[in-house]
């Protein structure tokens, strides 16, 4: 079975596992295919993630494939060009992609097909063009103006001054030959060579001083998950720098609160409350390991989540927890289980809508602005620094039972993402949903100081949670996205949800 956001990659993938290829082969195809046919939200000039289990060796690991900043460039200089912030877009906000190194290192320890025929239906999808789906239209139009600002991206994204509108065709030519650059060379075909020049040069006329050591020194590595217990599931998450933790602290504090309905006020009023004290720690603590020690047994500590769900009050909301410094973006999440019992969650994004909006224009390539993740504040964990991995928001997600994979699944939406998996997790643990029903629920997330809530949400909800003292807000757009897969091993089965607020599905045999 296979989920993910686009009907034309979760087919081609599918595909994949017909022919006979494995999960890890499926999700790369997925991949490929998704950095053309969702280009608001990944690319090969993105980051990525994956949980991962190879049934063979039962094991269960998770790659981190997020790049780091340009080694030439500081904090301090930033601030000399005046930033008091990272810049959201531009090439300033541009750090290495990591998105075709994960892809390569994942083929080459657990892929079983050919590398080069996982690229095809992207190298036909760039060059013939593919239709544009509903939901990619809709973000496209959202962000037109950011796409406007450079004359590239604008050429490439914008027709006739405008976003691509549903049901139209879209062709990326240049981006064509760069994904037949990677099919027949591997990493080297991204990371050195014609490719890596335009990135370069590109980068380098927006102010940017990332160099080709910067690009060819990227390197995905292995990490060992995190890990808690949940009811009796093990919950997985990624490590710093990536954001994983939060979620894993926010369900060890929602252990230790009141059982609630499903559906109720009380319900998304302590996952808010719960969500503000886990985002908190995240804000204060989590950074590039390498550069800043990380203490993960804060966040795993059921200790240290019983004191913190002390604080929580079930009729107030508590204005001295602060606010979590959260943003939203878009990203693509991609879940696989084989027939072999291997599985694998792989999540590839840009961070914001289209990313930096800064475009190769001979390769191609839109690169991602997860620059924009760090901050400039002295001293801080997060703070921007060179040859340095930011806070990262995108998080594969997995949990086991008994050893085994259960529940396979990813959240997009930025920020977002550390509650999405809380809620997602306890939809299903807690009470009983099944996959589909724990994705379509409807959302919260506190955003600028408001308890935002999707339109689908019931007056009733909306009302419980003013009376607790939420300054409630209607979403503009629905509330990031899932593509989940979970495992019934008592009836042998595989049941899978993909998002309706995305245009994906899932399919299975």
């Amino acid at each position: 079975m296979i989920a993910t956001a686009h009907p034309a990659a979760s087919a081609a993938a599918f595909g994949i596992l017909q022919s006979g290829g494995n999960a890890f082969d499926a999700a790369i195809c997925a991949a490929a295919l998704l950095a053309v046919v969702e280009p608001q939200a990944s690319g090969v000039g993105g980051d990525s993630f994956v949980l991962g289990h190879a049934s063979a060796s039962a094991r269960t690991f998770g790659l981190n494939g997020s790049g780091k900043s340009a080694a030439a460039m500081t904090a301090d200089a930033l601030r000399a060009l005046g930033h008091t912030g990272m810049p959201l877009r531009g090439a300033l906000a541009v750090t290495c992609p990591g998105a075709v190194d994960t892809w390569a290192r994942l083929h080459a320890d657990h892929g079983s097909l050919d590398w080069g025929r996982l690229f095809h239906p992207a190298i036909r999808a760039a060059a013939d063009g593919y239709v544009v789906a509903d939901r990619v239209a809709l973000d496209w139009n959202s962000f037109a103006p950011a796409l406007a600002t450079t004359p590239e991206a604008a050429a490439r994204f914008l027709t006739g001054g405008r976003a691509f509108r549903a049901g139209e065709i879209h062709r990326q030519p240049e981006l064509a030959l760069t994904l037949r650059e990677i099919a027949a060379k591997g990493r080297d075909g991204f990371y050195r060579g014609w490719v890596a020049d335009d990135i370069v040069a590109t980068l380098e006329r927006g102010g940017s001083c990332l160099s080709h050591d910067d690009l060819e020194r990227t390197a995905s590595f292995y990490v060992d998950p995190l890990r808690i217990d949940y009811k009796g599931f093990e919950v997985l998450q990624l490590p710093a720098n990536n954001q994983g933790a939060t979620a894993l602290l926010l369900l060890n504090i929602l252990k230790h609160l009141p059982k609630t309905d499903h559906f109720s006020a009380e319900r998304f009023h302590l996952l808010l409350e719960a969500a503000r004290l886990a985002y908190r720690e995240r804000d204060r603590s989590i950074g590039d390991p390498e550069h800043s020690a990380v203490d993960h047994r804060r966040f795993t500590s059921d200790a240290h989540a019983a004191a913190l769900a002390a604080m929580i009050d079930g009729d107030r909301t508590t204005r001295e927890f602060g606010e979590p410094a959260t943003r939203k973006s878009d990203t693509t999440t991609i879940s696989v289980v084989d027939g072999s019992g291997n599985a694998v969650t792989l999540i590839n994004s840009l961070y914001h809508h289209f990313g930096s909006c800064v475009l190769a224009p001979k390769s191609g390539v839109l690169l991602q602005n997860r620059g924009s993740g760090f901050n400039l504040v002295p001293g801080h964990p997060n703070e921007f620094g060179p040859g340095k991995r930011p806070l990262h928001t995108i998080m594969p997600g997995m949990t086991l039972k008994d050893g085994k994979p259960s529940l396979v699944y990813g959240v997009m939406g930025g920020d977002y993402q550390a509650i999405g998996h809380a809620q997602l997790v306890t939809n299903v643990v807690d009470f009983g949903l099944d996959v589909q029903e724990a994705i379509d629920l409807p959302r919260t997330f506190h955003f600028k100081g408001f308890a935002e809530v999707e339109r689908s949400m019931p007056a009733h909800i909306v009302e419980g949670l003013t009376r607790r003292g939420h300054s409630v807000q209607v979403a503009h757009l629905p509330i990031g996205g899932a593509q989940a897969i979970w495992i019934d091993p008592q009836r042998g089965t595989l049941a899978g949800g993909s998002d309706p607020r995305k245009d994906g599905l899932a399919i299975g045999m």
